[in-house]
């Protein structure tokens, strides 16, 4: 069976978790081939999860631990642990569990809005993405390979400024960045939680790509896990436009690698800087 990628509607259904009490939630999964759930998706509920405990007050972090693979074809227990309530910040502890076995842990930290010194590092000089070609368009040349797995409608419509990793594979002097413009394929309704709980699902999709380029590889090429995830809310991310994630892989070492992305509104504004490691496993033996 090959891999497809979820619709958006199917991303956006199952970020709305079940409440089944203050701090308790059930979240359904995305089955797939491999029936593995997908880091940026189980980060993106408990982010949610955690959101919903704490009503008035943004998510502007969120660090996460992924301690085992779950099973896709089954829900998640999501416990929230209220860790404090300050004047302009609050904390929560998520859990997710699935048969007994933590899956996940992971700290978000919630501050209520107000006004202070605001600066930021300004946005690269990057091609607008009106002028470049949705990601189907640039491996249309591959479109037989992996039964059309490279031009298969996405959640999200994604355009390269720097080959993306099919491309890349095959270049003489790979890159450690990878710049990409994206925004979601169709409507999202104006719920802030919801746009930041997207942003972390395609950080979690998109973040392994610079690593993949270092290594000549592919996403599919591959084994690669998700160990740790961590996201920082500078600024709202208005969903209805394109956002621009400037992203870089600064570390390769035992079998892991480390990424990091900055995320720009089309108006300049800093919006995310997230970082994550992936797991690549040993080497194979030779022999």
């Amino acid at each position: 069976m090959s891999y497809r990628w979820p619709t958006l509607a199917d991303v956006i259904a199952t970020l709305s978790v079940d409440r089944l009490d203050d701090c308790h939630f059930v979240a359904t999964q995305l089955d797939n081939a491999g029936h593995h759930i997908a880091g940026g998706h189980i980060a993106a509920q408990a982010l949610m999860a955690a959101s919903l405990t704490a009503p008035g007050r943004r998510p502007h972090s969120v660090h996460v631990y992924y301690l085992r693979a779950g099973d896709a074809r089954k829900p998640v227990d999501l416990h929230v642990d209220i860790a404090r309530d300050g004047g302009a910040l609050s904390t929560r502890k998520v859990t997710a569990c699935q048969e007994g076995q933590i899956l996940l842990e992971a700290l978000a930290s919630f501050n209520e809005p107000f006004d202070s010194l605001d600066y930021q590092q300004p946005m690269p000089d990057v091609t607008d993405p009106d002028s470049l070609p949705p990601v189907q368009e640039q491996l249309v040349a591959y479109a037989d390979e992996l039964d059309g797995f490279w031009v298969e409608p996405r959640p999200f419509d994604l355009r390269y400024v720097d080959p993306p990793p099919r491309l890349a594979v095959d270049l003489a002097e790979p890159s450690a960045r990878l710049r990409m413009w994206w925004r979601p394929n169709s409507f999202v309704a104006a719920d802030e939680v919801l746009h930041d709980c997207l942003l972390t699902y395609l950080s979690g999709t998109t973040m392994v790509e610079p690593a993949l380029v270092m290594r000549r590889a592919t996403p599919v090429s591959t084994f690669n896990a998700l160990i740790d995830h961590a996201l920082w809310f500078h600024r709202p991310v208005d969903l209805t436009d394109w956002v621009l994630s400037d992203q870089i892989s600064s570390s390769g070492v035992a079998g892991r690698g480390l990424t990091t992305s900055t995320m720009y509104n089309r108006t300049g504004q800093l919006v995310c800087i997230a970082t994550h490691e992936l797991y690549f496993g040993r080497a194979a033996t030779p022999g």
